[in-house]
């Protein structure tokens, strides 16, 4: 007696070529720089038709491994932790939306992360970590009176500190989280005078940074995210 068995299940031609040109990328045939095949050639090389080809090329520009430009090939990217944590951008922000509860995990998420991040950074600062810094705290005192400014100067303090350990892919998330985060602050919060509470926790961030206190620095950044929290919440909340 024959025994079931799961089914085979054709798949798209699209989703073929899309594996056959990402193991084209990921096996060194085709370079970082590099142009890909013409739809023609590709056409001819795998024995499919356009929209094949097209839709392969553009789940491959969608994960950041091609970049495609009218009328000219399209061309190997290097994948970064950048462009890759960037390839969830919308999706993350659809979640924020949507997600009741999803705004407030962000930020418990941001706290967990920062925490541990500054830690590293205390013991690992240059002085150049630390004068790099210490220009920020400068220019982010000297854009009082200007939100826009103020707040993007404050989330370049905070990429900064995730720079100095040297992994490019705390960069990357601190980055994205930061970035997802910027369109939940209210400015208008800033003028009650948190904004001079912001700039003594920065300085109590950096002074820990440049003493090389690991243990220091992860309670000032905590005082300071915690604190900072209520800053990010959904209009009319």
């Amino acid at each position: 007696m024959v025994q079931p068995s799961e089914p085979i299940v054709r798949r798209k031609l699209s989703d073929e070529v899309y594996e056959r040109l990402k193991s084209m990328i990921t096996t060194g045939e085709l370079k970082t720089g590099d142009q890909m095949p013409s739809e023609r050639e590709l056409m001819e090389r795998f024995g499919v038709g356009r929209p094949a080809i097209r839709e392969a090329m553009q789940a491959l520009n969608g994960l950041g491994l091609v970049a495609i430009s009218h009328g000219e090939r399209a061309k190997v990217l290097s994948l970064t932790p950048r462009s890759l944590f960037g390839q969830v951008d919308r999706a993350a922000e659809i979640m924020l939306t949507t997600s009741p509860g999803a705004l407030d995990h962000l930020k418990e998420a941001r706290i967990f992360f920062e925490r541990g991040i500054v830690r590293q950074a205390a013991e690992r600062a240059g002085d150049a970590d630390v004068e790099a810094l210490g220009a920020l705290l400068a220019e982010q005192r000297g854009a009082l009176g200007d939100p826009e400014r103020f707040i993007r100067t404050d989330m370049r303090f905070h990429a900064r500190i995730a720079a100095i350990p040297g992994n490019p892919i705390f960069e990357a998330v601190a980055e994205s989280m930061l970035g997802w985060l910027r369109q939940y602050h209210n400015e208008l919060l800033i003028w009650s005078g948190k904004e001079n509470v912001t700039l003594q926790e920065h300085e109590e961030i950096l002074q820990a940074l440049a003493a090389r206190d690991p243990d220091a620095a992860e309670a000032a950044m905590v005082r300071h995210l915690e604190r900072s929290r209520d800053l990010y919440r959904h209009q009319g909340a």
